[in-house]
């Protein structure tokens, strides 16, 4: 006779369930999110250096230049053509990578030693792009910034939830900047996970969409040929798919 600790379930493949496997599956699940959640965060890593090197690109080349806000759409339109499944390179959003970049532009003086600089680059970078937009646009010094970037992690606030805190004043009523920075994933069951792990720009980063299929790729590398064939000029052409 069967204790309720030993009561056991068959699958449809006739196989018996034990609470030893319930509890072993249930591990194994738990080690594939935190899986997923690491390589976000490795793509977000990678979305906000490509961000930081633009924003760089942009100040440097208006610095240098005459260019105007103009030569921000001419940059869109021709990012938009080569990498058409991305969304990150609308006019707006490149002024956003611009603001960003000068934003934390002292970030470097204000913080020693190296150490510790490198440490709140890595938590800046860990955040969805939609986050540190809303922390840019409302802080008011790069100390406020990083408390906020450092709650938003400690705390795993959704956008919804970082603006509200940051609307109510957290940082003003704390009165405390932080001092000793710490990256770690986000709860595999929060809001900030979810969203790091559906961000939008992450996908349009890896050009991955969910209903992308065969004729599309097909389609996208015949784009992407004829338009080299164009820029090569007259003389050559593309007889057939």
């Amino acid at each position: 006779m069967l204790t309720g600790g030993d009561k056991m379930a068959k699958n449809d493949g006739g196989f018996n369930v034990t609470v030893e496997y319930k509890e072993w599956i249930k591990n194994v699940k738990k080690r594939i999110k935190q899986s997923q959640i690491k390589a976000s965060v490795k793509v977000n890593h990678e979305l906000m250096d490509l961000y930081r090197d633009l924003g760089r690109d942009i100040v440097k080349k208006q610095e240098n230049t005459k260019w105007g806000d103009g030569f921000l759409v001419a940059m869109s339109k021709d990012l938009k053509r080569a990498f058409p499944g991305m969304n990150g390179f609308s006019v707006q959003n490149l002024k956003s990578i611009r603001y960003w970049y000068k934003f934390y532009s002292g970030l470097k003086i204000g913080l020693q030693p190296v150490s510790q600089l490198n440490e709140a680059e890595r938590m800046i970078k860990s955040i969805p792009w939609g986050h540190n937009q809303r922390i840019m646009y409302k802080c008011k010094s790069i100390n406020e910034a990083l408390f906020y970037v450092q709650k938003t992690m400690d705390n795993n606030w959704s956008r919804n939830l970082l603006e509200h805190q940051i609307d109510s004043h957290l940082y003003e009523r704390q009165g405390k900047a932080i001092s000793n920075f710490q990256t770690k994933l986000p709860d595999p069951q929060s809001d900030l996970a979810l969203q790091t792990l559906k961000d939008p720009y992450n996908f349009d980063f890896l050009t991955i969409r969910e209903e992308y299929d065969e004729k599309e790729l097909e389609d996208a590398l015949i784009n992407q040929i004829t338009q080299f064939l164009l820029e090569l000029g007259t003389g050559f052409a593309f007889l057939s798919r």
